[in-house]
């Protein structure tokens, strides 16, 4: 859609979910935002909000699927959705057998969160046979790392599942995008102690994504040197791809 007016994105309180609100935020348009911290969140409102958007906010447990299902609804019936961004996620980096539960936590919130916002509103899509929807993924979907097994594994389920998901609803109206960034400076890269290469600010990250939701492109993943590695490494043989990670430090 080259000109979305009603837009709902998850995890906008910061990072990449911020950076699109900003960037989509003009007189005439509507953004329902959504983020687990109601004091960053509301930074997000007051800025959107002052570039002429309307702004509705809520602060919601994406895991949770009725309350979620319920926000979506409610804000589809107030004023039909044009474009809504999968984007709430987490990264935790930590080996798979260090803590069992923050491997669930990462399922629930990276895996159900993006079923939790994109199964309630397909319907309404379809019946209007317009609309959008993105999934934020990550280049780490193609292949599972050492040391980030969960969140790997997460993202892999969230960029196949949108790429199905393109094919059965494009005949119906409705487009589907795939996005797979690269390292985004937020606060959840703030934490990291090891190189990122290609590191890019969650600005330049949303003009490109915003570039190929208007070309209605399948697979929208950037910087291309990250992408290019991470599609190498899904391409070649595993037990080379093994000898190539055993650089990569593991927490003993």
């Amino acid at each position: 859609m080259r000109d979305p007016r009603t837009i709902l994105i998850t995890g906008a309180s910061s990072g990449i979910g911020a950076a699109l609100a900003t960037v989509y935020a003009a007189p005439g348009r509507r953004l329902a935002l959504t983020g687990r911290d109601a004091e960053r969140l509301d930074a997000v409102a007051t800025r959107c909000r002052a570039a002429g958007a309307e702004v509705e906010t809520a602060i919601l447990d994406i895991r949770d699927r009725d309350a979620v299902a319920a926000w979506i609804s409610a804000v589809d019936a107030r004023r039909p959705l044009d474009l809504v961004v999968a984007n709430a996620g987490i990264a935790m980096g930590l080996a798979a057998d260090e803590d069992a539960d923050a491997v669930r936590r990462t399922f629930a919130v990276n895996v159900d969160g993006v079923l939790n916002t994109v199964l309630p509103v397909i319907p309404a899509l379809t019946a209007r046979g317009r609309g959008q929807i993105a999934i934020v993924s990550s280049v780490a979907s193609f292949r599972g790392m050492p040391g980030s097994a969960a969140y790997c594994a997460s993202k892999a389920a969230e960029r196949v599942f949108g790429e199905g998901l393109r094919g059965d609803l494009a005949p119906l109206g409705v487009e589907v995008s795939v996005i797979c960034p690269g390292f985004i400076r937020t606060p959840m890269t703030d934490v990291n102690r090891f190189p990122m290469p290609f590191l890019m600010e969650p600005g330049r990250a949303a003009a490109i994504i915003t570039r190929g939701l208007e070309r209605n492109r399948g697979r929208i993943a950037f910087p291309w040197p990250t992408y290019a590695l991470c599609w190498l490494l899904a391409a070649l043989p595993p037990g080379l791809v093994d000898i190539l990670l055993k650089w990569v430090p593991r927490k003993r």
